[in-house]
């Protein structure tokens, strides 16, 4: 079997995708071993109404430590942060597959400057279909909790 090129990141231009659905490839991307960049989480679209997705939101920032808050859990609020961690829920990061796996992955709001030179994929299982009025983009769910940019 080939080993995949690990000099280079696939690239994937997040802008349009479902968080969810995005994650899931890119977990299964890390776990055959490529190393991937993630660029444009701002765009990355959340399905449901704006209201729903804020509270539902608004309501996981309020689960904390009973004993003192300062011990976590920590929640992201950052775009590229939220998606890293839905990508950390699909993988088995107990196990070293996982946390190598983990390792591999970067996940950038805009396109740094050293990746625009690398052409950009997209994963068409993971596009929207509907129209985008269904969907909030992360940052605005990210503006929303509390996200200075």
């Amino acid at each position: 079997m080939d080993e995949p090129r690990t000099d280079r990141p696939i690239v994937v231009d997040a802008s349009g995708h479902i968080a969810g659905r995005l994650a899931s490839h890119v977990a299964k991307m890390l776990l055959q071993g490529h190393r991937v960049a993630l660029i444009n989480c701002e765009n990355i679209m959340i399905s449901g109404t704006r209201p729903m997705i804020i509270k539902e939101y608004r309501d996981f920032l309020e689960i904390a430590s009973i004993l003192n808050p300062k011990h976590g859990p920590f929640h992201p609020r950052r775009p590229d942060t939220i998606i890293s961690r839905m990508v950390r829920g699909m993988l088995p990061r107990e196990k070293p597959s996982g946390k190598a796996a983990l390792s591999r992955l970067r996940a950038h709001i805009g396109s740094p400057v050293h990746l625009r030179h690398i052409k950009s994929i997209r994963l068409q299982k993971a596009e929207i279909r509907n129209e985008p009025a269904r969907y909030v983009t992360m940052s605005a769910l990210s503006v929303a909790v509390g996200w200075n940019k």
